[in-house]
C-alpha cells in the first residue's frame, strides 16, 4: 500500500508554496503532473497484480471445490458398485480437496477485498489526476495572464530596461539635440548680423576715402551756383565730407 501513500502525499502537497519557490511556475506544474501520472501508472500496475492474484486464488478455490465434488461422485459410484474400498479412497480424496478449498477461502476473500479497495483508490487517484490536469491548464493560463499584466504595468511605470523606456529616453535625447541646434543657430545668426553691420560701415568709410582722394586730385566736378541744394540721393557720409571740403555749405 506504500504506492498509494506516495500518491496521496503528492496530491496533498502545498502547491502554492512549491510555486512560490519555483523559478518557472508553469514548468513546475507540468513536472508535478508528470510525477502524478507516473505514480498513477505504478498504482495501476499494482492493482493489476492484485487482481491477477485474486483471479489465481479464485481459480484454485473453484478447482478444489470441483475436485471435491468429483471425488464425492466417485465415492457414490464405488458404493453403488459394491466397492467400499474405492469409495473410502474417493472420500479421502474428497476430504483433501475440501480442506484445500477451506484453506483457500479466507485467502481468496482477503485478496478480493484488497483488489476491490485498490480499485476504488485507483479510481479516486485517476479522478484527482484529471482534476490536476484541468487545474494545471487553468493555473498556466492564469500565470501567463499575470505575466502579461506585469509586463504591461512595468512598461507604463517605466520599470526595467524595456523598449518603451529606451524609446522615451531616445526621444528626450533628440529633443535636447534639437534645442542645442536651435540655440547655436540663433547665436550664429546674431554673429552674422553684427558682421554685416561692420561690413556696411567699412563700405561707407571706403566711399568717403575715395571721395577724398578724388578731391585731392582735383577730380571732383566744380561746384555750381545751386550748391546749397543737395541731392536726396547723396550718401550722408559723402555730404559730410563735401561740407568739410567747402563744397557744401554748412546747414544753418
Amino acid at each position: 500500500m506504500g504506492i498509494f501513500s506516495r500518491i496521496s502525499d503528492i496530491f496533498k502537497a502545498n502547491v502554492n508554496d512549491a510555486l512560490d519557490k519555483a523559478e518557472d511556475p508553469e514548468k513546475m506544474l507540468k513536472q508535478m503532473v508528470i510525477e502524478m501520472e507516473e505514480s498513477v501508472n505504478k498504482a495501476t500496475l499494482a492493482v493489476g497484480n492484485a487482481i491477477a492474484n485474486e483471479k489465481t486464488l479464485e481459480r484454485k478455490l473453484l478447482k478444489a471445490r470441483e475436485e471435491a465434488n468429483n471425488w464425492h461422485q466417485k465415492a457414490i459410484q464405488a458404493v453403488n458398485a459394491g466397492r467400499d474400498d474405492l469409495a473410502k479412497a474417493a472420500l479421502e480424496k474428497k476430504a483433501l480437496y475440501e480442506r484445500n478449498a477451506k484453506d483457500l477461502e479466507p485467502t481468496y476473500q482477503q485478496a478480493k477485498e484488497t483488489s476491490m479497495k485498490m480499485r476504488a483508490q485507483l479510481d479516486a487517484l485517476k479522478a484527482k489526476l484529471d482534476e490536476a490536469r484541468t487545474r494545471q491548464n487553468t493555473l498556466i493560463a492564469r500565470s501567463q495572464a499575470a505575466k502579461a499584466q506585469k509586463q504591461i504595468a512595468q512598461a507604463f511605470s517605466g520599470v526595467g530596461s524595456d523598449a518603451f523606456s529606451k524609446f522615451e529616453k531616445f526621444e528626450s535625447k533628440v529633443e535636447q539635440l534639437e534645442s542645442q541646434a536651435e540655440a547655436f543657430g540663433q547665436l550664429a545668426g546674431e554673429q552674422t548680423a553684427l558682421e554685416d553691420q561692420f561690413k556696411q560701415l567699412e563700405r561707407a568709410n571706403t566711399d568717403a576715402e575715395l571721395l577724398a582722394l578724388k578731391a585731392s586730385l582735383g577730380k571732383l566736378p566744380p561746384a555750381s551756383g545751386d550748391t546749397t541744394s543737395t541731392s536726396a540721393s547723396d550718401d550722408p557720409a559723402v555730404l559730410e565730407l563735401k561740407r568739410q571740403m567747402g563744397q557744401v555749405p554748412p546747414q544753418p
